[in-house]
């Protein structure tokens, strides 16, 4: 009878490396065992150089790390709602001006004086695109006048426009254009009768307006513009 000599079984040897590179390689591994806690002693003393770490030190370290990150972005939070806030209030106050307009003189006297102060901006101004150097059956004064396709060009579809970091453009400012820094630009339609127009704020402050800020409140000053601009034209 044969003896087979059984094979021994070898011997798995796991380094400290390979649990590391396993940890790194399955991040969730304490969340999902959280019993293997128990089981790890964790030094007493901040690590000297060469020594071991302590794991203690580190944990207490990284909450309050994370502590002020928490913090920190809770003061974002609420600067900016904040920041949200005092924005909404001044489009609304915008909006009362707007309707409180009692002729078509003073709403444009409202859309190129009044709204800059309310919004906190440094020049607001009102453009029209027109053949002629004047518009039939609105006065002239406190509107600018472009050429056609003029905003189309510098649009493209976009209803809004915000830009930081920029210089003023004389055909939009005038002689304020020197003053501007940052922009929106907002496409006003009428009616389908009207040419394009466009309401521009300026400001003096490069970072003033950015392209990643929310549109919703200054598009409803649009929306807001476009109608009562239509009462007028047709009363």
């Amino acid at each position: 009878m044969t003896n087979l000599k059984e094979k021994a079984t070898p011997e798995v040897t796991i380094s400290p490396n390979d649990i590391i590179n396993y940890l790194r390689d399955h991040p969730e591994f304490l969340q999902n065992n959280p019993e293997a806690l128990d089981l790890l002693l964790p030094p007493k003393k901040r690590p000297k150089r060469g020594e071991v770490a302590d794991f203690q030190s580190y944990m207490i370290d990284r909450l309050k790390a994370d502590k002020e990150e928490v913090l920190q972005t809770t003061r974002e939070i609420v600067e900016n709602s904040r920041a949200n806030m005092n924005n909404q209030a001044r489009i609304h106050q915008a909006v009362l001006r707007l309707l409180e307009a009692t002729s078509l003189g003073d709403f444009i006297h409202c859309l190129t004086m009044d709204l800059s102060s309310i919004l906190n901006v440094d020049i607001a101004t009102f453009l029209v695109e027109a053949e002629e150097k004047s518009i039939p059956n609105i006065s002239n004064q406190g509107i600018r006048i472009l050429p056609e396709g003029t905003i189309d060009k510098w649009m493209g579809v976009k209803p809004v426009m915000l830009e930081e970091n920029i210089s003023g453009i004389e055909p939009i400012y005038g002689g304020g254009a020197t003053l501007v820094k940052s922009q929106i630009l907002l496409r006003i339609d009428i009616d389908p009768e009207t040419p394009p127009a466009l309401m521009a704020f300026g400001s003096r402050d490069p970072l003033m307006f950015n392209e990643n800020q929310a549109t919703d409140q200054i598009l409803f000053l649009a929306r807001v513009i476009e109608r009562t601009f239509r009462h007028w034209l047709i009363v």
